[in-house]
């Protein structure tokens, strides 16, 4: 589970890194501009840790099942090996899906404007600029982005189907808290990703739908990242008592 935390949080921070230090620096600025190949560069690393984000929560969910459905054998099937092979898949396919909406979008043409509507280079607002013909590119991004969603959600919520249907069949009080304790922390997680994502990208071309992006865009590229920390902190016993000391703290005062 700490090697597929510590992966998560590489990956949350790199994705951050990303997008964060240039958007930082543009509300400084007047004048925000960024290079082409900065853009191209920018959108490159955003897709590469964001698909393997999507792919490592799935992997994520393979591990809690196992440890719920089949904790005896937890250590025989989630070994090292695997553990390596998982993430490495992980983040080939993030290169791969990477490589793939780049390639298409040095085959475009921008004759202008260059106007960004946008706080970062992301396929949408990209094409919205080119002076070609963009019918390909938005085929492979849907095909592409549907495969990716698609896979690891039925995965996910092939995963928790078991994992409920095992929940519900413990005799044990408290072997069911321990088992929706286990889960908790990846739900919340896979939840506010896919929720914030789904808000971001799933809406129609019209100007409020772009405005209001613009706004969820911020939320799940840096507030998701910024969050996961807390979420998974939270199953700590001491992190736990000092977040409801504060708590308690507020409402006394």
């Amino acid at each position: 589970m700490y090697f597929f935390l510590s992966n998560l949080s590489f990956l949350d921070i790199c994705s951050s890194c990303t997008i964060s230090p240039k958007m930082l620096l543009d509300l400084s600025e007047k004048h925000r501009t960024i290079s082409f190949a900065g853009c191209l560069m920018q959108f490159y690393f955003y897709v590469v840790f964001g698909t393997s984000e999507v792919y490592l929560l799935a992997a994520m969910v393979y591990d809690r099942y196992v440890a719920v459905c089949s904790p005896l054998l937890y250590g025989v099937v989630i070994s090292p090996g695997l553990c390596m092979c998982l993430v490495a898949g992980c983040y080939l396919a993030g290169l791969l899906n990477a490589i793939i909406h780049m390639s298409g979008l040095l085959q475009l043409s921008f004759c202008g404007p260059h106007i960004i509507n946008n706080f970062y280079c992301d396929v949408p607002p990209l094409l919205v600029l080119s002076s070609t013909d963009t019918w390909l590119n938005e085929v492979v991004m849907i095909v592409f982005v549907g495969f990716n969603v698609i896979t690891t959600n039925l995965l996910i919520v092939a995963s928790y189907a078991h994992i409920a249907v095992t929940i519900v069949r413990m005799n044990s009080a408290e072997g069911r808290r321990k088992a929706c304790s286990t889960c908790a922390s990846h739900l919340a997680a896979v939840t506010i990703f896919y929720v914030s994502a789904a808000v971001s990208y799933m809406q129609p071309s019209s100007m409020n739908s772009v405005e209001s992006r613009k706004i969820s865009s911020i939320f799940y590229s840096i507030i998701v990242p910024m969050l996961n920390p807390l979420i998974y902190s939270l199953r700590n016993k001491e992190v736990k008592h000092a977040t409801i000391n504060i708590i308690r703290r507020k409402m006394y005062f």
